[in-house]
């Protein structure tokens, strides 16, 4: 934090849980939280449950709230009919229309207590990209639809579905291997994948790419600004599976759209250091980034305020808003 942001920019009002998983349910660990406001000011939170931390038995999973977030009730599984055979982790989105949308990826179950990861390649599962919307606040969704991909592999794609006001679709993805080697994978770079069309078509650019050799990205997320502009940042890590060049972190970077997605701007740093960016736009043209730090003290989640430009993030304040309990252990998968 630089000498001119204030030392606490933002203030915890309240504190809560969205879902307490029961330790003995099917699936008792929750990941991957989105939320979103509906048109009736009620809240909508979508997360993925499953068996355990790497087990390859996602199942997306909806709470709503009626009191602007101090109580939640479980509204239960998107896809009951599909959780035998498709590992599902999708995350929740609002379009300006009030379309709501699910995006993320669908991994084939072979085998109950499989992992999606491998610790020998640092992959996942042979995936596919995938999306659903509801045209009823959620209480119904179509099933998964493919978005295809020019590139082989698996994808990592944590962030939203971001729907823009001129109605074009983005989302983005980082490429990882799969169970089988893939040396020749180009992972210096965050995928964007836009369709003009309402998912009838898809392009595939990269939004974010990496100097850095030997390094990748992950959890990336894209956002369209108030002022038209679209801004991507994702977690920057080294690619390395052993030595100095494991589990490297360097700061996260962004990138910017002033085209509506046609081409992208340099990358860059946000200045600051951590995983799991999420995105929202303010009225006044300025972005908020939470992120959490999981591999440095102090571990907990992190609020940033930023004005960005094509070559500055402009980070305006960057707080500790919720800290990890002493003695809880943060070990990230990846």
């Amino acid at each position: 934090m630089s000498a001119a942001m204030p030392s606490k920019a933002f203030e915890v009002i309240d504190e809560g849980f969205v879902a307490r998983r029961d330790p003995r349910a099917p699936r008792p660990v929750a990941v991957e939280p989105r939320a979103c406001v509906l048109g009736d000011g009620s809240l909508l939170c979508g997360y993925s449950v499953q068996t355990a931390v790497g087990s390859n038995d996602f199942a997306v999973t909806l709470s709503r709230s009626s009191d602007g977030g101090r109580s939640w009730q479980n509204a239960g599984s998107v896809w009951p009919h599909l959780e035998a055979t498709q590992s599902i982790a999708a995350n929740l989105s609002r379009s300006p229309d009030g379309e709501l949308f699910l995006y993320g990826i669908a991994i084939p179950i072979d085998e109950p207590g499989e992992s999606f990861w491998s610790d020998a390649t640092r992959g996942i599962k042979q995936n596919e990209l995938v999306w659903a919307r509801s045209s009823d606040d959620g209480r119904t969704w179509t099933d998964p639809q493919v978005i295809p991909r020019d590139m082989p592999g698996s994808v990592e794609a944590p962030g939203p579905l971001c729907v823009t006001r001129a109605g074009r679709w983005f989302g983005c993805y980082a490429p990882y291997p799969t169970f089988d080697p893939m040396p020749q994978l180009d992972r210096q770079q965050i995928v964007a994948v836009s369709s003009a069309d309402r998912g009838g078509q898809w392009t595939c650019q990269s939004a974010l790419r990496f100097d850095e050799a030997d390094s990748t990205g992950a959890e990336a997320w894209v956002v369209e600004l108030s002022d038209g502009r679209l801004a991507a940042a994702c977690w920057h890590m080294s690619g390395g599976t052993e030595g100095a060049s494991a589990n490297v972190d360097y700061p996260n970077k962004f990138a910017l759209s002033s085209d509506g997605g046609l081409t992208w701007g340099p990358t860059t740093s946000t200045g600051t250091m951590g995983q799991s960016p999420g995105l929202a736009s303010l009225a006044d043209g300025r972005l908020l980034m939470a992120y959490n730090q999981r591999r440095q003290e102090p571990a907990g989640v992190r609020l940033a305020l930023a004005a960005p430009t094509p070559t500055d993030f402009g980070l305006q304040a960057d707080d500790l808003v919720w800290q990890t309990p002493e003695g809880i252990a943060v070990k990230p998968l990846y």
